[in-house]
């Protein structure tokens, strides 16, 4: 088994295009790839929520922001060409289940064209090594079963977001074999990847129609927040476990190609998998100020009440697993809203602050 520690001599100086910098995701992504000295180019249409996290931190972080959108593949591959990355991690993406009900056609354009575009560019690119495309644990066919998803079952997707997931795993599957084919890595030197994950939280997610921002938003008014599918269950996991995932599976890519160039599931251990509710029990309890929910009625709108993942591979091959505990992703989640609502602290400072806490944790742990 690998050990699990992120290597900042690798990605030192390193040239990353990252799509989708201005989300929840690649803001801490964009940050903790600064603070490790790789230099970062920016892909994304332009913060879409107030306030967004992109927005309270870009003048903290140095690097080379595009706004665009990766259905434009004239600019998208002009972008890439000129600025020449060693690796390309996709995480551009429509990513709410709600909202792609009444916007099918953009969440299908964007997740699935927009990721093939993203391919497309790759494949005339001279420089790019590694390529990581970020899914979801939703792209698979959710049966509603006990048993955890692994990387080679069926794709699918009821909703048109989970859908649009189960086609990009699908393109991604499709340019691997015919142009970045393992078999030829030889000659065309891609080394592509894809990563599933579950419900991912962490402080700074504003995004609409999901939980913690949901939460947050009302609880720092000192209002009740309502929820919805409160006895679904979810793979919870906290931002930074997931982006070490990320990190380490890049670097195998970087070093190893086609050894580690498949698909990959990141997932929470062992009390991870929790219902909605008991999530918004815990927050209620720590948040305090007399601060409550309500459960607003079933609108009929379709949303999967059991998926969990099974991320045996990624511990198995990469020596990663969540560091966190659910109860510590949950105290670093409201930490972080705190900070920000009720004292006013900077959030580049609070999100460069619990990146060196976890790393600092990671060292710890390989001490031992």
């Amino acid at each position: 088994m690998e050990i699990m520690e992120i290597n900042k001599t690798f990605w030192k100086n390193k040239k990353i295009f990252l799509t989708g910098h201005t989300g929840f995701k690649g803001t801490w992504l964009t940050i903790w790839l600064r603070i490790l000295g790789a230099e970062v180019m920016g892909f994304s249409l332009p913060p879409n929520t107030t306030p967004s996290m992109y927005s309270q931190i870009e003048t903290d972080v140095d690097i080379d922001s595009c706004y665009g959108d990766v259905r434009n593949f004239d600019l998208l591959s002009e972008k890439i060409r000129q600025f020449k990355p060693d690796i390309v991690m996709h995480l551009a993406a429509q990513a709410i289940v709600r909202y792609s009900y009444h916007n099918a056609v953009e969440t299908f354009n964007t997740n699935v064209i927009g990721t093939a575009h993203v391919l497309e560019a790759i494949r005339y690119s001279d420089s790019v090594r590694a390529v990581l495309c970020i899914t979801s644990d939703k792209c698979y066919e959710n049966r509603e079963w006990l048993w955890k998803y692994r990387e080679n079952d069926p794709m699918g997707g009821w909703d048109p977001y989970s859908a649009s997931k189960g086609c990009s795993e699908l393109v991604i599957s499709s340019y691997r074999d015919s142009f970045f084919n393992n078999n030829q890595y030889q000659k065309h030197g891609i080394a592509l990847a894809s990563a599933r994950a579950g419900n991912v939280i962490g402080g700074g997610d504003w995004g609409e129609n999901r939980l913690i921002p949901d939460i947050m938003r009302a609880y720092s008014v000192h209002k009740k927040v309502s929820i919805r599918n409160p006895k679904a269950v979810r793979p919870w996991q906290h931002v930074l476990d997931l982006l070490s995932g990320y990190l380490l599976l890049t670097e195998r890519l970087y070093k190893k190609g086609p050894e580690y160039a498949e698909a990959w599931n990141f997932g929470p251990g062992d009390g991870g998998d929790l219902t909605v509710l008991e999530i918004v029990d815990y927050i209620s309890k720590s948040w305090g100020d007399g601060v409550s929910y309500t459960i607003s009625p079933d609108n009929n709108l379709h949303e999967s009440y059991l998926l969990k993942l099974d991320s045996s591979k990624a511990r198995s091959r990469l020596g990663w697993s969540t560091r966190l505990t659910i109860e510590e992703s949950l105290e670093k989640v409201i930490r972080w809203y705190k900070g920000f609502y009720d004292h006013r602290k900077p959030a580049y400072a609070m999100t460069e602050n619990q990146i060196s806490e976890y790393v600092a944790k990671l060292k710890s742990n390989v001490k031992n």
